[in-house]
């Protein structure tokens, strides 16, 4: 009898056993080494060209044969959802034939009827609602009502894809066609033009670099580095990738106004980006955008300042970037892409959020609507305070006072209305730096009410950094802000 035939069967199972763990073990690690290497691949070659991109591919359908996973979350962005404070679902609406829209965002001014009295006398008093995603961007502002106000061409810099009419219009030269277009009507304007913000506006189609392509904020950034001791800062090549994942943004997401008779599109940055700097140059400037329509002030408007404002926060000074939050990193495979959803964190706290603050989500979402809800307490105060400013310049005006006499209350107003619509048009509702809008509502509240004449110049809102002495009527001196 042999050994085989002599061994236990309890010792022939064991055997097999051992065969076929080993073998199943064996086929596992060649698969994880197989899957390893082909996510190491998919690593390196970054993404499959189908088609070649140049300076001429506008449409984002096509970038998307090369990119599809990108291309499929740009789509989402025309997905509505709302937040506690910012968003809206979608309301219904009647198509016509000048305005095929289905359905559109809810109207602001139909949630906050101060804001017509704010605006008397300007387009925004006709038409201004919340928010939608970047695929509405283009459609909203062709359809908004403020069309009645015939805006410029400027305002089609920051709600289309720009590169191709500018190349277009200026014959090869970017900065040529911005300045062209600037000043066209419009209507005119929107017919050199496709698309929404698209991939040709933020990256280069052959490295697929970040890259800017607004001129109004090379040109922007450019005067804010020199006032900081930067000379011929160029943007495209001196800005950190960590910079550029929130300037690619901020090509649009700034306040800015339309200078001179050519209505260049210029952001008011030479003497820095906080308010006071913004109302100091645009004083310097002379900018006056439209006479308030109950009071006579020469006004001045502010428009989605986000880059500003975010720029005093926590996250720009701790170096995290507009994407870092809007477009935080996804895994796809073995790449690491940016969320082309573009969103609100608060829509997505696990990857936007809890990358970095380690806390449940639900206390995350409370204290960010903590933030919004303490700040829309004191923007409910400041609008009503600005609202009782006009009432009464525009009852001295009914009562007979003269421009002259008027013309201090009236520079009140002009800074009173600047200072809320500054945090008001700004999208984060005071989250991006609450320990800066807080007392820029403060100061608002206070030019409003100091205003001399007025029949609550008694009333005073105190706030920080604020240097105004007891009965000083100078305007100079309120709110400017101690170093």
């Amino acid at each position: 009898m042999n050994d085989k035939a002599m061994m236990p069967a309890k010792t022939k199972r064991l055997l097999v056993a051992t065969v076929i763990a080993t073998a199943v073990v064996a086929i596992g690690v060649t698969a994880l080494l197989v899957n390893i290497f082909e996510r190491k691949q998919e690593a390196k070659n970054t993404y499959l060209r189908v088609v070649e991109l140049t300076d001429k591919t506008e449409d984002p359908a096509t970038w998307g044969k090369n990119f599809p996973v990108q291309y499929e979350l740009y789509k989402l962005t025309a997905e509505m959802q709302p937040t506690k404070y910012a968003g809206s679902e979608a309301m219904p609406h009647l198509r016509t034939g000048a305005d095929p829209r289905s359905f559109v965002a809810r109207s602001n001014l139909e949630r906050e009827s101060r804001l017509k009295t704010i605006w008397a006398g300007y387009a925004f008093a006709i038409d201004y609602r919340e928010r939608r995603g970047h695929a509405y961007m283009l459609d909203d502002q062709t359809y908004t009502g403020r069309q009645k106000a015939n805006p410029p061409g400027a305002c089609v810099n920051c709600h289309a894809s720009m590169v191709v009419a500018f190349n277009e219009v200026g014959n090869g030269d970017a900065m040529k066609g911005f300045q062209t277009i600037n000043h066209m009507p419009y209507a005119e304007a929107r017919k050199l033009v496709k698309h929404p913000i698209a991939c040709i506006d933020c990256h280069d189609p052959k490295t697929i670099e970040l890259r800017i392509t607004r001129p109004a904020f090379i040109e922007g950034v450019k005067a804010l580095k020199a006032s900081q001791g930067v000379a011929d800062y160029d943007v495209n090549k001196q800005a950190t990738r960590q910079e550029m994942r929130t300037y690619v943004c901020a090509q649009c997401h700034v306040t800015y106004f339309f200078k001179g008779p050519e209505k260049t599109l210029t952001f008011p940055w030479s003497k820095g980006l906080r308010v006071e700097n913004i109302v100091a140059f645009e004083d310097e400037a002379q900018v006056k955008e439209w006479v308030h329509a109950d009071s006579g002030a020469p006004m001045m408007k502010a428009r989605h300042p986000e880059f500003e404002m975010w720029s005093q926060g926590i996250h720009a000074r701790s170096g995290v970037a507009c994407a870092d939050c809007h477009m935080p990193y996804r895994r796809e495979g073995g790449l690491k892409i940016s969320d082309h959803q573009v969103r609100s964190p608060l829509l997505n706290v696990n990857r936007a959020c809890q990358s970095c603050h380690r806390w449940p989500e639900q206390e995350l979402k409370a204290r960010v609507e903590d933030i919004q809800t303490r700040y829309s307490s004191v923007k409910s105060e400041a609008m009503g305070a600005v609202v009782a400013l006009i009432e009464d310049i525009k009852a001295a005006k009914a009562a007979g006072a003269s421009d002259a006499e008027l013309q201090a209350a009236r520079e009140f107003q002009r800074r009173a209305g600047f200072y809320v619509d500054f945090v008001m048009s700004e999208n984060s509702t005071g989250f991006h730096a609450p320990q800066e809008a807080a007392p820029i509502l403060g100061e608002s509240i206070n030019f409003s009410r100091q205003a001399p004449g007025t029949r609550r110049s008694r009333f005073r809102w105190v706030t920080r950094e604020v240097c105004c002495q007891p009965g000083c009527s100078s305007l100079a001196n309120r709110g400017a802000r101690k170093p």
